[in-house]
């Protein structure tokens, strides 16, 4: 699995996985007044993230542009699994209903995430 996003790092993500690429001024402008946080905060996250591998940077006629390298049901299911059983203290996924009003995720992506989560339960009957 790849490398586990900082909250600030999973902002900067779901606003890639809603539109790419983006440039480190549309990232910002997304993101910076939630995180309360200057546009050079937001340059070196990207560059953490850059070498982390959660990012990748193309030139788009001469701007430097970013899109995500780690696709979003699977960072989304290591996360929930992870917040289900490191901070909750649950065996098994969390419930579907946890997920239901996401802003993030539509209907197909939710079934497929409940499958992800599911299958990565050994305890779960399939």
């Amino acid at each position: 699995m790849p490398p586990r996003p900082s909250n600030a790092e999973l902002e900067l993500l779901k606003c890639l996985w809603r539109q790419q690429p983006l440039s480190a001024r549309e990232l910002h402008n997304a993101v910076g007044e939630q995180l309360e946080w200057s546009y050079s905060s937001t340059r070196k996250t990207l560059d953490r993230m850059l070498e982390k591998g959660l990012i990748a940077s193309a030139d788009h006629h001469g701007l430097l542009v970013f899109h995500a390298a780690v696709a979003k049901l699977p960072t989304l299911a290591a996360l929930s699994a992870d917040f289900a059983r490191r901070v909750l203290e649950i065996d098994g996924p969390l419930p579907m209903q946890a997920f239901a009003d996401s802003r993030l995720l539509d209907q197909g992506e939710l079934e497929q995430l409940e499958a992800m989560l599911r299958d990565a339960d050994p305890e779960r009957p399939r």
